[in-house]
C-alpha cells in the first residue's frame, strides 16, 4: 500500500517537474491533465486487469519464441554455430559461445522486414488511425499530431514523423516539441522483439510489458510536452500518408530487409563505441579515491543523481541506487544497454515489482545518443524549421525521461 501511494505521488511529481519548466505555466490546460491522465490509467486498467489481454500478452510470448526460432534458423544457416548452430567443441562454461552480434541482434533484419509487409497490408496503418482517433477525441489534439503521435507507438522518431511529413512544417511550436518529446518517449516496433529477449528470463512476460509502455507513453507524453510548452495557437489539421511505398509484398520484405539492416550496422557499431566510452570514463574515475568503500564508477554516480526521481516512480529506497544506476545509463548511453544491465542482476538486487516498474521506465529513445538521430531526421523533412528543432531537441530529452518515469509510476500503482 505503501508503495502504491508512492508511486502515485510520483505520478503527481513528475507533472509538477513539467509545470515548473514550462514556458507559460498558465496556459497549461485542464483538460490535458484530466484527459491525459485518465487516458494512461484506463490504459493500465484494460491491458493489466482484463483477463482476455493477459492471455493476449501470452500469444505474444509465443509469438516472439517463434520469431526468436525462426530467426536462429536463419542465423545457423548464414553465421553456422556462430549464430546458434551445433558447436562442433565443448564450451569451456555454459554461455561461453553465446555471441551477442549473431544471436540477439540479428532479429532487428527480421522484424525491420515484418514490419514493413505489415505496413504493405495495410495492419499498421489500421492500427495508427485508431489509436490517432482516440488520442484526438481525448486530448483535444490536433490531426496531424495524432497521427504522429500513434505512430510512434509502432515506429521509430525517424520513420514516423514520415506518416505526417506534408504537415511538419506547419505545426504549431507545442505540435513539433510533442511529435519530439513522443519520439524520445517509446520505442520503435524493430527493437521491441529484441528487447523483450533480452527481458525474458527476468520479467514474466516482457513483450506485452514493453509494448504497453509504448502504448501508454504516448498519451503521457502528450501531457508532459503540452504542460512543457503549452499549445496556443489552433491545431494542425492532417492525414495519414504511406512512408514506404511497396509495390509488393516481396518488395515489402526486401525494402524492410535493408532497412532492418542499415538498424542492425548502426547498432553493433554504437555498442561497440559506447561500451569502450564507459569503460575509458571508469578508467579515469578509478583513478580518485573510493567512495564508501568503493571505486567511482559513471553507473554509481548516475545511480545517485537519478536515484530520486526513481524512487517516485515507485522504486524501494533501498534499491534505488541500482534503479538510478540503470536509468542513469538509460539517458548517458542508451536503453538497450540498460536493459542488459538489468538482465544480468542478481534477483536480490531489484524485487519483481522493481524490475516490471523499471521495464516501462527505460522504454523510450530518451538519451543524448538520439538527439544528432532526432534532429537529422526531423531537419531533413522541415529544413525550414531547423533552428527550432534543434532548440527543442535538449528539451525533448528531459520531457521524454520525466515520461517514461510516470509511466513507470503508472504501472508502479498497479503492482
Amino acid at each position: 500500500m505503501l508503495l502504491t501511494l508512492q508511486s502515485l505521488m510520483g505520478l503527481l511529481a513528475f507533472m509538477l517537474i513539467a509545470w515548473l519548466l514550462s514556458e507559460n505555466r498558465r496556459a497549461v490546460r485542464p483538460r490535458l491533465i484530466l484527459s491525459g491522465l485518465g487516458l494512461q490509467i484506463l490504459l493500465a486498467l484494460i491491458l493489466f486487469r482484463i483477463p482476455a489481454f493477459a492471455d493476449f500478452f501470452l500469444f505474444l510470448n509465443k509469438a516472439v519464441e517463434a520469431l526468436e526460432a525462426g530467426t536462429r534458423a536463419g542465423t545457423t544457416f548464414v553465421f553456422g554455430y556462430l549464430g546458434g548452430g551445433t558447436l562442433p567443441f565443448e564450451e569451456a562454461g555454459s554461455g561461453a559461445a553465446y555471441i551477442f552480434a549473431f544471436r540477439a541482434l540479428p532479429v532487428i533484419v527480421v522484424t525491420g522486414a515484418l514490419s514493413t509487409l505489415f505496413y504493405h497490408w495495410k495492419i499498421i496503418p489500421v492500427l495508427v488511425r485508431g489509436f490517432s482517433a482516440v488520442l484526438q477525441r481525448t486530448m483535444g489534439i490536433g490531426g496531424a499530431l495524432g497521427v504522429g503521435c500513434a505512430a510512434n507507438i509502432f515506429a521509430g522518431m525517424v520513420e514516423s514523423p514520415l506518416f505526417v511529413r506534408p504537415y511538419v512544417k506547419a505545426m504549431t511550436r507545442s505540435e513539433l516539441f510533442t511529435l519530439m518529446t513522443c519520439g524520445m518517449a517509446t520505442i520503435a516496433g524493430t527493437v521491441l522483439v529484441l528487447y523483450a529477449g533480452i527481458l525474458g528470463q527476468v520479467v514474466p512476460g516482457a513483450l506485452g510489458h514493453i509494448l504497453a509502455a509504448s502504448l501508454i507513453s504516448a498519451p503521457a507524453s502528450i501531457l508532459i510536452a503540452g504542460i512543457m510548452i503549452p499549445e496556443s495557437a489552433p491545431p494542425t489539421l492532417g492525414k495519414i500518408t504511406p512512408p514506404v511505398e511497396s509495390r509488393s509484398s516481396m518488395d515489402a520484405v526486401v525494402k524492410g530487409t535493408t532497412f532492418g539492416l542499415q538498424m542492425y550496422i548502426q547498432i553493433v557499431a554504437l555498442l561497440v563505441v559506447l561500451v569502450a566510452l564507459v569503460s575509458m570514463v571508469n578508467q579515469a574515475l578509478g583513478l580518485f579515491p573510493p567512495m564508501a568503500g568503493e571505486a567511482l564508477t559513471l553507473q554509481g554516480l548516475l545511480g545517485q543523481i537519478m536515484r530520486p526521481l526513481v524512487w517516485l516512480a515507485g522504486i524501494p529506497w533501498q534499491e534505488s541506487h541500482v534503479a538510478g544506476s540503470l536509468m542513469g545509463v538509460k539517458v548517458i548511453l542508451n536503453e538497450l544497454l540498460a536493459y542488459l544491465d538489468m538482465a544480468a542482476l542478481s534477483e536480490e538486487s531489484l524485487s519483481l515489482r522493481s524490475r516490471l516498474i523499471m521495464t516501462y521506465a527505460l522504454c523510450g529513445f530518451a538519451n543524448i545518443g538520439s538527439l544528432g538521430i532526432l534532429i537529422g531526421g526531423l531537419s531533413s523533412i522541415a529544413p525550414e524549421r531547423v533552428d527550432e528543432i534543434v532548440t527543442l531537441a535538449p528539451r525533448s530529452i528531459l520531457a521524454g525521461v520525466l515520461t517514461t518515469l510516470m509511466t513507470g509510476a503508472v504501472v508502479g500503482i498497479f503492482y
